[in-house]
């Protein structure tokens, strides 16, 4: 079993499987998230070597995401109402996933959604799987 995940144009060696084991940080994400979703004042532009350093750290966080709400899609009932939105959006995910972060503003807002929308997902399937 292939046990590499993919951040970017970089794949992060996991022979051990130990990140499918530990839990996501989501809190500080989300708030990385939230910052760069929000409007900005003139003159505050980020530099180019920050917004890629942002976009490999939610790449490679939005890839863990992606692998768990996969997981939580395929434990649920094949017919779920959740299942066509999910897909798509998993889809989706693995062709932004596949293009490294450029190091702009846009590009890493584009992650920032990206995380967003597949939280939204995981939260979504899990409330299901609850409830």
């Amino acid at each position: 079993m292939d046990t590499s995940v993919r951040a970017g144009a970089r794949v992060l060696d996991d022979p051990k499987n130990m990140l499918a084991t530990v839990p996501l940080d989501r809190s500080p994400v989300l708030k990385l998230v939230a910052t760069v979703l929000a409007p900005r004042a003139p003159g505050s532009e980020l530099p180019p070597q920050d917004c890629l350093q942002i976009g490999q750290l939610l790449s490679g966080h939005a890839s863990l995401v992606a692998d768990e709400v996969r997981r939580l899609l395929d434990a649920g009932p094949g017919n779920s109402h959740l299942r066509p939105l999910t897909e798509t959006v998993l889809t989706e995910a693995r062709g932004r996933l596949s293009v490294p972060p450029r190091a702009t503003l846009a590009s890493v807002q584009n992650r920032a959604r990206l995380v967003r929308a597949l939280y939204e997902r995981h939260d979504r399937l899990l409330s299901a799987q609850l409830g």
